[in-house]
This record gives structure tokens, C-alpha cells and sequence, in this order.
């Protein structure tokens, strides 16, 4: 760590953090408000569901994409010039809505918006280490940022709703985050931000990047990300369909379930900010993957009528995994390589976001419902769960993850220290 951290204040410090957040809460709120969005977009142009899903594929390949070829410039040009930069490019693109009338059009300024969110994403995860302490304290901001991501998930479709219902276009969207995006960038360049020493002397690369992906740390987290995100992909994509099968006496919870999982999620992400620094992580990761088990097979042995209330429910579980798993990926490698690292994962959680949905809506097609398609699903939460069962027991990054604690963090922890001496 550099020790020149002290040189910037108490205040840029707690900036940092609302920055990351309030970035992680602004593209949620376009990415996962697809769902509100596509629906409009066939009538408006006449399109199949599978040329619509382009609206939720293109932007996630185009994140997985951006992540893989620029994750490193993080590490090279610097967090706040990385952010600065892909924040440009998912503001101007979003901006564009307002002007544009054609499928096409808005399928290229998804693509160019996805690209500036891998720019901006591995900038902002890489930064995260650059401002905590531990690698304990890496995971609780880490679930923190992502409980306003999720937030932002709530938020998003909110705003499609009210647009749509007052008689504006859904293209508004996007041009409301296009603002919260130009206030991002103006705290961005207000902000001092920590710098990190490099590893080696050698500036960090795309060819870094590539070694980086045959890592078996790099590679293991990446598996495991890629099965969790396959498994709550299938709930807010196809959740929906598989609840027009409900016939129970609670009319309005197919209505009302998909809110309901975003709810729990976003609950359960700033619970485990707090949570995470109470309990081993993998005790918490084994027991709520668990549970996401066993509401997916509920819901396929039950059927709709049980489903309703498992799916939703699960989203309470699945609020740690995605953001502890991703944290612990990153701490296994030096922060000057936290941008690359991001970028392999964030790669692999694209893919996995675009492939999953995907595989289970021609499983249901192929078989006659979205039944079967679930049944895929559960397979993924089966594989998911074996996996971090086997976490807990063998444990294999913890060794790797308390080196780099002990190299990594102790220059920032007498910073912390520093810190709140000029608070109090």
C-alpha cells in the first residue's frame, strides 16, 4: 500500500464509499428494469420475444465483453480516471435515448451503455479495496454496494411504471440515469482518490488479464459466481411465466412476487453488510446456499402454488452470495490487480446472466413449459450449494486471503487508525 493514503481526508473517504453506491444503484436501475421494458417494446415494434430479449443480451454480453478486454485499465490508468471514463460512456449513451426511434438504434446504445458499465464496475470494485481495511471489512462494503444495487432494481421498474402510466415513453429511463450519471461524474473528478503501488513495475495489460484467467483462485470464484447468477437470473427472467400456473387464493402474489424478491434481496444485502463481519463467511455461504436449494426444488415439486411464496423467498438468501463470493475473488489477488481480477469475474457473471435465461427458455420450449426449465434451475442451485458445502469443509483461499491481509491491508489499517484520530 502507499503511504501517502494519509495524505487525503476523513471526508473523501465516506465520499468514496456514497460514490461506489450511488454508481452501483444508477446502472441498476436501466440493467434490471429490462424486464418492464421489453414487454412495451414488442408492441411498440412488433417484435418476437426472442428479438426483444436482445434488450437484456446485448447490453450483459457487451459488459461481459468490455469487462475481459479493459477490466486492467483499472490497475493501468488509475480508479478515478477508469470511472471518469465509463461513466462517459454509459452517460452519453443513455443521454441518446432521447433522440432515437429505431430497435436498432436503442440495441447500439445498450451495447455502448454495457461497455461503459464494465469500465466504470471494475473501477469501482477495484476501488473498494483501496478503502477498506481487511479483507472482512472488503465483504461488508462489498454487500453494502451491492444492496443499493439492488435497491436500484427496485427503483428502475418503479420509474417504467410511473413513465408508462402518465403517458411518457419508457426511453426516459434511461435519460433520468443519464443525469444521475453526470452528477456522478462531477463528485468523481471533486474527489481525491487513495493510490495503490503496483506488484511489479510492469504497467498492467490485457495479456495480464488472460494469465490471470488460468488462476485457479480467479477460475473458482468465477465458477461458483457463474452458478449463483444462473440461479437468480432464472427468477426475476422467467419467474413470472412459470407463476401464470398459480391458482391459489392469494390473487394479487403473482402480481407482486418478482417486487418481492427484489425487496428481500436488497433487505438482505445490508443485513449482511453487517452480518459478514459477525460470522465466518463460509458458514454463511454453505447455510443460504442451502436455502436457495431447497426453494428451488419446493418450487418444482409444489409447482406454482408453492413457488409464489419459495422464489421470492429465496431472494432473502441470495442476497450474500453474489457480493461475498465476488469480494473473497478479488482479495485473493494484490489490489494493484483488483481491476483485473474484477474484470475476469464480472466477465463470467455477464455470461452466466445472458447464457442462463437463455438456456432455460429453449429447455421450456424443447419440453412444452417453463416447468422444465425450473427443473435446469434447480440443477444450477444443486451444483451451487455442492460447491460452497465443499468451501466450508476444505476452505481453499483461506491461506492465500490471510497472506495478502497481513501484505496488503496493514499500511491501510494505520490509515484507518489516522483517521479517526482527525475525526474524534
Amino acid at each position: 500500500m502507499d503511504p501517502k493514503l494519509g495524505d487525503y481526508d476523513a471526508r473523501n473517504f465516506t465520499v468514496i464509499k456514497w460514490l461506489t453506491c450511488m454508481m452501483f444503484m444508477m446502472f441498476a436501475m436501466t440493467t434490471d428494469a429490462v424486464g418492464s421494458v421489453i414487454p412495451v417494446i414488442i408492441r411498440e415494434f412488433h417484435l418476437t420475444m426472442t428479438a426483444a430479449g436482445t434488450f437484456h443480451y446485448v447490453p450483459m454480453a457487451a459488459i461481459g465483453l468490455g469487462a475481459i478486454l479493459l477490466g486492467f485499465l483499472a490497475d493501468r490508468l488509475g480508479r478515478q480516471r477508469t470511472i471518469i471514463v465509463g461513466l462517459v460512456l454509459y452517460g452519453v449513451s443513455s443521454v441518446l435515448f432521447a433522440v432515437g426511434s429505431t430497435f436498432s438504434y436503442f440495441v447500439a446504445l445498450l451495447a455502448m451503455a454495457g461497455i461503459g458499465i464494465s469500465v466504470f464496475k471494475t473501477g469501482g470494485l477495484a476501488l473498494i479495496g483501496d478503502v477498506t481495511t481487511s479483507t472482512t471489512e472488503h465483504s461488508s462494503l462489498m454487500n453494502m454496494v451491492e444492496g443499493f444495487f439492488a435497491t436500484g432494481a427496485i427503483i428502475g421498474p418503479a420509474i417504467v411504471a410511473t413513465l408508462l402510466s402518465t403517458g411518457f415513453s419508457w426511453k426516459w429511463l434511461y435519460v433520468i440515469a443519464a443525469g444521475m450519471c453526470g452528477l456522478l461524474i462531477i463528485v468523481t473528478l471533486s474527489v481525491r482518490f487513495p493510490k495503490t503501488i503496483r506488484a511489479t513495475e510492469k504497467p498492467a495489460a490485457l495479456s495480464h488479464t488472460i494469465r490471470m484467467m488460468k488462476d485457479p483462485y480467479a477460475l473458482a470464484f468465477s465458477a461458483m459466481i457463474m452458478l449463483y447468477v444462473a440461479t437468480e437470473v432464472a427468477v426475476y427472467v422467467w419467474m413470472p411465466t412459470y407463476l401464470l400456473g398459480y391458482h391459489g387464493t392469494i390473487s394479487w402474489l403473482p402480481a407482486y412476487a418478482l417486487v418481492i424478491f427484489f425487496v428481500l434481496r436488497a433487505v438482505g444485502r445490508f443485513a449482511g453488510a453487517w452480518l459478514i463481519g459477525r460470522f465466518d463467511w463460509t458458514w454463511i455461504m454453505a447455510l443460504f446456499g442451502t436455502a436457495i436449494f431447497l426453494c428451488f426444488l419446493g418450487s418444482l415439486l409444489g409447482g406454482p402454488l408453492l413457488a409464489a411464496f419459495l422464489l421470492p423467498t429465496s431472494g432473502l438468501f441470495m442476497s450474500m452470495i453474489y457480493p461475498t463470493l465476488n469480494s473473497k475473488g478479488i482479495s485473493c489477488f494484490h489490489k494493484s490487480e483488483h481491476g483485473a481480477a474484477a474484470g475476469v469475474i464480472l466477465f463470467f457473471t455477464a455470461i452466466a446472466a445472458a447464457l442462463g435465461p437463455l438456456a432455460m427458455g429453449v429447455v421450456s420450449d424443447s419440453f412444452g413449459g417453463a416447468k422444465y426449465g425450473f427443473v435446469l434451475a434447480t440443477g444450477f442451485s444443486f451444483l451451487l450449494v455442492a460447491g460452497l458445502l465443499a468451501n466450508l469443509i476444505v476452505n481453499p483461499a483461506q491461506r492465500r486471503l490471510q497472506a495478502l491481509e497481513r501484505v496488503e491491508y496493514s499500511a491501510a489499517h494505520h490509515w484507518s487508525n489516522t483517521q479517526q484520530r482527525i475525526i474524534e
